[in-house]
């Protein structure tokens, strides 16, 4: 641990905001009109593993991957997508690279129902549909998007707010529409029917955009803001010195050097995520409250609380950040929790948990947790046998032996892929082919 403590003087000019009959000031507006000599701490702590936040992360991949899939089904024609159709797009899944995505599917007969039919060369072709319980579900979950639209469109204003330019590429969108509880398909169920807000453009590198068409005061509020105006000193809210929640794994070691800083960096001037912050010196701690700033509020925005590093990795100009900018994690782990579960890092709110509940449930979440449910169940099912293939009606499932998939060695997944059924292995590919259903 490495910890230099350095002198720090400022003089905050303080501007007022109403929210909901309630005034505060914070410290900066536009243009800063206070000046700082603060140099950036110098300070490195440890990570520390929590088990409750890991399982909140541990099943997001399989779930996710399945819900895209259902959307993708349900909005065909035929209500049924052979698989070279549906590998097409495996990328937006986020799977393993060496799992099929014919196996994964049929891990979750629950969800997917398979059938088959011949091509115009009298081969057969596995085609993919959805159960009547995940086709119920799923028009729940429709119905949950269409009363929620008014809350997914602040989402999506106040997340083109953060931005320096008010625009984002819409492949980056697409990599948070997950976490923002955004329809898979929001590019032709949501942004038409709100024209007054967003304008599709064509960036400077020739990618589509998303750009907000006027800025609303009202949303231009940090959740921090809005909590501090309830919660916090009344003089620190005057003064725009406002805390961040903070909260630690059980078991972690804060020494009193390191308590010293943090009280320190807490009592430091908080900078608004939506305001302008050009003239800030990024080298300063003062510099690094805003970054915090900046990602708590992104993470508030996302309805679990939560996302994948990687996909804020690709934010620091549209949010006009340093270089580095991630390392703000790994510094305040008592305000995010990296897990690390999954093969990737997902970067989780710790305030918006207590052990592995959500504090603040989004309805898109029950929504989640029941498809979660539905593919345990199928899962279990399917591994004592419940859906074997019946070779006479043409129907359910492929054999129980890739269930576990994940769970074999290479040289394991290599043979039992190659000695899956061959009628339905063929077809596991972007390769076109006729009218398969």
């Amino acid at each position: 641990m490495v910890l230099n403590i350095i002198r720090r003087k400022w003089c905050t000019g303080c501007f007022w905001v109403g929210l909901e009959g309630q005034v505060f000031s914070f410290g900066c507006q536009q243009g800063f009109n206070y000046q700082q000599r603060c140099g950036l701490v110098n300070v490195k702590l440890k990570w520390v593993k929590d088990r409750a936040l890991d399982a909140v992360v541990s099943g997001e991949r399989d779930l996710r991957a399945a819900c895209i899939l259902v959307s993708m089904i349900s909005s065909s024609p035929h209500s049924c997508v052979p698989i070279y159709h549906l590998s097409r797009y495996r990328g937006q899944l986020g799977l393993a690279h060496d799992l099929k995505l014919s196996t994964f599917i049929r891990r979750y007969p629950t969800v997917f129902q398979e059938s088959h039919s011949l091509d115009g060369g009298g081969t057969h072709v596995p085609c993919f549909g959805l159960t009547h319980e995940a086709v119920k579900l799923h028009q729940e979950e429709l119905n949950i998007i269409e009363k929620n639209q008014v809350d997914l469109v602040n989402r999506l204003c106040k997340l083109l707010m953060l931005t320096r330019d008010r625009t984002l590429p819409l492949q980056t969108i697409d990599q948070l529409k997950w976490d923002l509880g955004l329809p898979n398909d929001y590019h032709y169920s949501l942004i038409p029917h709100h024209c007054r807000f967003f304008s599709l453009v064509t960036l400077p590198d020739k990618r589509d955009g998303l750009k907000l068409l006027s800025w609303d005061n009202d949303l231009a509020v940090s959740q921090l803001q809005k909590n501090a105006a309830l919660q916090q000193n009344e003089n620190d809210v005057k003064n725009g010195c406002l805390e961040f929640p903070i909260g630690f794994t059980r078991g972690f070691g804060l020494r009193r050097k390191s308590m010293e800083w943090l009280k320190e960096w807490q009592r430091l001037p908080y900078t608004s995520p939506y305001s302008d912050a050009s003239l800030l010196d990024s080298r300063t701690d003062v510099s690094e409250k805003r970054i915090v700033g900046v990602f708590h509020e992104l993470l508030h925005l996302t309805i679990e609380k939560k996302t994948e590093r990687k996909n804020v990795s690709n934010l620091r100009k549209p949010l006009a950040l340093p270089q580095k900018f991630t390392k703000v994690f790994e510094r305040h782990p008592g305000i995010f929790y990296i897990s690390k579960k999954n093969d990737t890092q997902t970067v989780v709110l710790r305030e918006a948990y207590d052990h592995q509940q959500l504090l603040h449930r989004h309805p898109l979440v029950e929504i989640r947790e029941r498809f979660g449910s539905m593919m345990r169940t199928g899962l279990l099912e399917r591994s004592r046998g419940f859906y074997k293939r019946s070779a006479g009606a043409g129907i359910e499932q492929d054999r129980s032996d890739d269930v576990y998939v994940d769970e074999m060695d290479d040289t394991q997944r290599s043979s039992e892929e190659e000695s899956d059924c061959k009628l339905f292995s063929d077809y596991d590919s972007d390769d076109p082919i006729h009218e398969p259903c």
